[in-house]
């Protein structure tokens, strides 16, 4: 097994493509283009109905693919951790990896096929390609602390973002051509422009994949022994991970922090676009411009947050930006026109950058630098992630199904953040009683 030199400048750069391969999937199918066409070919504007029938059940469109999204990410939950403990002891992190990254991006593929007559089929292509998205990202998280020592991880892994939403950022352009100008084309279908954009999502994924996947090494397998089965491998080598989860208290104070205030972050992400169409009826092309400026602003607040927490320590900065992220969701039940919009649009995109950015080098600290089954030590962390926005999203979903009205949701999304910011300040007097500065 080739050894690995950490902080080997071509080896993050081609780690970071697989930020920027994936995150064309986070901007055009979660964050604009998706929601837009979905909320547009599911509702009547002349009645004001926005409810549809999926294989008999009447539901509130947004509901319903909110309701989607939980039942995949709950899925994944469930599954990460003993596919990631068997990735770790069979040695397949990088199999695995190409795995969900080809489901991910042949069922965003499929989503060309998606009209109001085929909703079914286009909800299970929506859910497959989170599922896709879920597993990918997890199995790249966890080569972090195999690329990077513990001192470069908050950089590397604001590079990684950054890299993320300049990728987006361009495919995004790139489908743009197609929705606004459909007539350079011969386009007169007006589905097909969104439709081709869901295609050249799986088809970017897919492409710059293969920097990665040639590049990123294969993991040593933990458990040597080829006579055991898949389902005794994963669970000795969950079994294994866990108990040494058990014996790091820092991990066991982070991980509930976060699975709160990223509650409320993912959840804000995935419904930002349909709230901003249902609040304030900006349309397309403005609600779109809007989650761009989102994207362009997360560069540099990935950027910020790194520098800060390297002069203020991680935790202290994870403290701050949630306690911005309270105020915003307040703010947002009162939002009134679409100035205000765009002012909470570049709050967003600058928290949403650093809180992601920093989450991810923070547990990456946590983890022991002599351990090999990084992939299993992730998945705690993703699966925390994932059960996040399963609550989340049904618990807006559900919100909105009562109330009809998507403001009581985002309010809401608060509490979640509060109960987060609670928990960091156990995180941080934690690391005072410890002295260790590296977190």
């Amino acid at each position: 097994m080739k050894i690995i030199k950490k902080n080997d400048k071509r080896l993050i750069r081609s780690w970071s493509m697989y930020d920027w391969a994936n995150s064309a999937y986070n901007l055009v199918i979660t964050s604009t283009i998706f929601p837009v066409y979905y909320t547009t070919i599911t509702s009547n504007k002349e009645t004001g109905n926005d409810v549809v029938s999926f294989f008999g059940f009447e539901l509130v469109n947004t509901a319903l693919s909110n309701f989607a999204l939980s039942i995949a990410y709950l899925l994944m939950a469930i599954s990460l951790p003993f596919i990631s403990a068997y990735s770790d002891a069979a040695g397949q992190r990088k199999f695995f990896m190409k795995l969900f990254t080809y489901l991910g991006a042949i069922a965003c593929m499929g989503l060309f096929f998606f009209k109001i007559e085929t909703l079914e089929l286009g909800i299970i292509f929506f859910a497959l390609a989170a599922m896709g998205y879920i597993g990918g990202v997890a199995f790249n998280n966890s080569y972090l602390p195999v690329i990077a020592t513990p001192d470069q991880q908050d950089r590397v892994s604001a590079q990684g973002f950054a890299y993320g939403y300049v990728g987006c950022v361009t495919l995004q352009l790139i489908c743009f051509i197609f929705v606004f100008k459909p007539d350079w084309f011969g386009i007169t279908d007006p589905s097909l422009p969104a439709r081709i954009s869901f295609f050249l999502v799986g088809l970017w994924w897919i492409s710059f994949a293969q920097i990665p996947f040639r590049f990123l090494p294969r993991n040593r397998p933990t458990i040597e022994n080829e006579k055991l089965s898949f389902f005794v491998k994963a669970r000795k080598e969950f079994t294994s991970v866990l108990n040494k989860i058990r014996q790091i208290p820092a991990i066991k104070r982070f991980l509930p922090a976060y699975f709160f205030y990223a509650m409320g972050v993912q959840t804000i992400m995935i419904v930002a676009a349909a709230f901003g169409e249902k609040v304030l009826n900006l349309g397309a092309t403005k609600l779109i411009a809007s989650i761009l400026l989102i994207q362009l602003v997360a560069i540099g607040g990935a950027f910020i947050m790194s520098g800060l927490a390297k002069r203020f320590g991680n935790v202290k900065v994870l403290i701050f930006v949630v306690t911005i992220w309270i105020f915003i969701c307040i703010a947002a039940y009162f939002l009134s026109n679409e100035y205000q919009f765009y002012g909470m649009a570049f709050l967003v995109g600058l928290l949403m950058g650093g809180i992601q950015s920093l989450s991810r080098s923070t547990y990456s600290k946590l983890i022991p630098t002599d351990v090999e089954d990084t992939t299993a030590f992730f998945s705690f962390y993703d699966v925390s992630e994932k059960l996040a926005i399963v609550i989340g999203l049904f618990t807006f979903g559900i919100i909105e199904q009562v109330t009809h009205n998507i403001r009581y949701s985002a309010l809401c999304m608060s509490v979640f953040f509060i109960i987060g910011l609670l928990l960091l300040f156990r995180v941080l007097k934690f690391n005072k009683l410890q002295i260790i500065q590296r977190y």
